[in-house]
């Protein structure tokens, strides 16, 4: 076996593999028996079968498997002992020669490898971030306050006793709401904006011609061209943020505990029937719902990708200088 190694740039990888007949001799004559143990044809009995009609049958079949682990092996070796911190898997070479299945040819094959880029982030006190605290005037309470006067009209002449505010009150209650609400916004933009920070700082880039093929390959027909380049950007943003993550959750050395990750299955739980006006699950049905979230390995992954977040947020805002800044309404929208 025979590895040649040519490096593109910082990020790639290209890798010939020669295999001789030597290379998969071995692999080949394991599988071939294995075929003939189990080879069931009619007019022989099962493990009886002449070698020249397995061979016949299935030779090709069983030396594309045998020359396939021969492929994987060396490949996972190469990684292994190079130290490699691959992005996806390898992907074989657009530039690959055509393959004529012969017993006893020697095959080349050509293989496409991307690298997790390396960085360096420092996270100080000298880095600042605003923190926006809304500011509310009355024109961006009017079109709330308009829309409950009315909604209290309506009870109103469906229902004489029903409950009647007065200006005051509803002014009241829609400055509370709004406040509510840019509090959550603000919160929200504040976390990304610390996400953004640190992709930027960090200043690396990924091998993004070989994440599309890469994506396109393990997503198979769920996937098309024109949905890659449409949805690829909002890839890239969220797989550079989780490098950045990934690196911060082991500079700061943040854990993981058992109670992180129920905790926010619960929260994600209450969360989901608050959205439908029930607040108080009954605990029978939490206890349930977080145990299926907790065996389901997509839900959990979720899961587990929400709780880093929070870890790494937190401790960056315990870290930075989040610089206190009033805004208007109007403003922050337009942010």
């Amino acid at each position: 076996m025979n590895v040649e190694q040519k490096k593109i740039d910082a990020l790639n990888i290209e890798l010939t593999l020669n295999i001789s007949a030597e290379d998969y001799a071995p692999a080949k004559k394991k599988r071939f028996a294995n075929y003939k143990r189990k080879a069931d044809f009619k007019g022989f009995r099962k493990g009886m079968v002449p070698a020249s009609l397995i061979e016949r049958v299935y030779g090709e079949q069983i030396l594309a498997e045998a020359v396939n682990e021969v492929i994987s092996e060396s490949l996972n070796s190469f990684i292994k002992d190079n130290n490699l911190n691959i992005i996806g898997e390898p992907l074989s070479s657009e530039s690959q020669p055509a393959v004529e299945w012969k017993d006893g040819n020697a095959f080349t094959f050509l293989f496409d490898i991307a690298l997790t880029p390396e960085f360096e982030l420092e996270v100080a006190a000298s880095d600042e971030i605003p923190s926006y605290t809304v500011t509310i005037a009355a024109e961006d309470k009017q079109p709330m306050i308009e829309s409950y006067k009315k909604y209290y009209e309506e009870q109103k002449s469906k229902d004489e006793n029903a409950e009647v505010k007065t200006d005051e009150e509803i002014d009241s209650e829609v400055s509370e709401r709004l406040n509510a609400q840019y509090k959550d916004e603000a919160d929200w933009k504040l976390n990304k904006d610390i996400r953004d920070y640190l992709v930027s700082k960090a200043g690396f880039e990924v091998p993004e011609a070989f994440l599309k093929r890469w994506l396109l390959a393990v997503n198979g027909d769920k996937i098309t061209q024109e949905d890659l380049e449409k949805e690829f950007p909002g890839f890239i943003k969220d797989y550079k943020w989780q490098l950045v993550r990934n690196f911060l959750m082991k500079k700061f050395d943040l854990k993981i505990e058992n109670k992180d990750i129920t905790d926010a299955a619960e929260a994600f739980v209450r969360y989901n029937y608050a959205m439908y006006g029930l607040p108080d699950v009954p605990a029978e049905i939490l206890a349930e719902q977080v145990n299926g979230i907790l065996h389901d390995q997509k839900q959990l992954e979720r899961i587990l990708e929400q709780v880093e977040d929070q870890k790494v947020i937190a401790k960056v805002k315990e870290t930075v200088t989040l610089k206190p800044t009033e805004i208007a309404a109007a403003d922050f929208r337009n942010l």
